[in-house]
């Protein structure tokens, strides 16, 4: 039996994994404004951490024939999770966790904040790091190329972003599964330079349908056809930020673990490492047709494949193995989802709220996180049972470190 809801539109379906979990009025209307286009194949998916987003929410699955709309992708182009096991065991942690905290803020930039000239804006102004230096030697011809028939892309950070974490939701955690085995866990995605492609684009796709965007139920759902005279330099510019994204997560993980090698014992990786995109687009076959499937904070669940959902700080998160659902176009959600505005968080809790939410987790425990608090977010145990046909847990992580910029 299907664990979704189906809501019948103007246009095409949705289908929404939303039993026993919030779904916002304004979310439902920004799916029926996207199943509405005339570009989007057979019907809309929604995640059951579906919730409010730009032109299309955060939380959904849309498949689009000969089409690709850029809003759908979003601005954090290739944002994901890597998580590695490792070979360490609950007992091999010290007592106290600050040293291990402050060691990873210390290797991986974070932040908006001085944090010794490490924060995510002036990290590598003292001399880029070998490692990272060999990672943008990979993508910098692309870029480059991308840059000449786009000028606007090259004003920004790139180099410079990559190997940092960030600000917002994105995070490092340190977590324990339930045999008590070590694992080391983060978010993130293209920083800067995905910003500022996913934006140039969307605005390009308003001007490029600027006739047509009357027709339109949401401006922000402007797209590209396939043969138009944009469409070719979107699709390899989102296919450079996700590749720049995976590679943002590998450096940043290597060195999150030669940090954790400083402050405790000899280890080892486990057997089990997922680097996973959720925002992002890509090819595939779905109810006999060839589409663009566009995951705006959803992850690919197919028959077998291994994904992350992380909750919320303070609450569990999962290591999960797809089940190839067909009619999510094997998807699952990319987290709990928020339940209310970061606004509306910070008026609502306070420090206090904060501290008890988090703890036994090393972690900041400010004001300038309340944002990001717990009870911002939909239950993460609501979460995975509303999508129980999508995924089977392999894996459930409790954090004990974690990171925020």
């Amino acid at each position: 039996m299907s664990g979704a809801e189906i809501y019948e539109t103007d246009g095409v379906p949705i289908r929404a994994w939303v039993r026993g979990v919030q779904l916002e009025d304004g979310a439902r209307h920004q799916l029926e404004n996207v199943a509405r286009l005339p570009v989007v194949f057979h019907h809309v998916a929604a995640m059951p951490d579906v919730h409010w987003g730009i032109g299309a929410t955060v939380g959904s699955v849309i498949p689009t024939e000969r089409a690709i709309i850029p809003a759908a992708v979003g601005v954090d182009i290739g944002c994901g999770m890597m998580a590695v096991e490792t070979t360490l065991a609950a007992k091999d942690l010290p007592d106290s966790l600050r040293a291990l905290r402050t060691a990873i803020e210390a290797a991986v930039p974070h932040g908006r904040s001085d944090n010794g000239g490490r924060n995510d804006r002036g990290a590598w102004r003292r001399g880029i790091p070998r490692p990272t230096a060999a990672a943008w030697e990979a993508l910098a011809d692309e870029y480059g190329e991308l840059v000449d028939r786009h000028p606007r892309l090259g004003r920004g950070n790139d180099v410079n972003h990559l190997g940092t974490l960030g600000t917002g939701n994105h995070f490092i955690e340190v977590c324990l599964d339930e045999r008590d085995v070590v694992w080391m866990m983060l978010h993130s995605g293209s920083r800067g330079v995905g910003n500022r492609i996913g934006t140039y684009f969307i605005e390009l796709a308003k001007r490029d349908m600027r006739r047509e965007l009357r027709n339109l139920p949401d401006k922000d759902l402007a797209y590209f056809r396939e043969g138009a005279k944009h469409f070719a330099d979107y699709v390899d510019a989102v296919d450079w930020a996700q590749r720049y994204a995976a590679a943002n997560r590998r450096l940043m993980m290597d060195a999150v673990l030669a940090a954790a090698r400083q402050e405790l014992r000899p280890f080892e990786l486990g057997l089990v490492a997922v680097n996973c995109h959720h925002n992002y687009v890509a090819r595939e076959h779905h109810y006999g047709r060839d589409v663009y499937v566009t995951r705006k904070g959803a992850v690919r669940a197919g028959m077998g494949e291994l994904g992350i959902i992380p909750g919320s700080m303070g609450a569990k998160s999962y290591i999960v193995r797809g089940k190839g659902n067909p009619e999510s176009y094997c998807s699952c959600s990319h987290g709990a989802g928020r339940a209310m505005s970061r606004q509306e968080a910070r008026r609502k809790f306070s420090v206090e709220d904060h501290a008890r939410a988090t703890e036994g987790v090393e972690c900041r425990k400010d004001a300038e996180v309340i944002d990001e608090t717990p009870m911002a977010y939909k239950p993460i145990d609501a979460v995975m049972a509303a999508q129980a046909d999508l995924v089977e847990v392999v894996h459930t992580l409790r954090q004990v470190v974690c990171v925020k910029g």
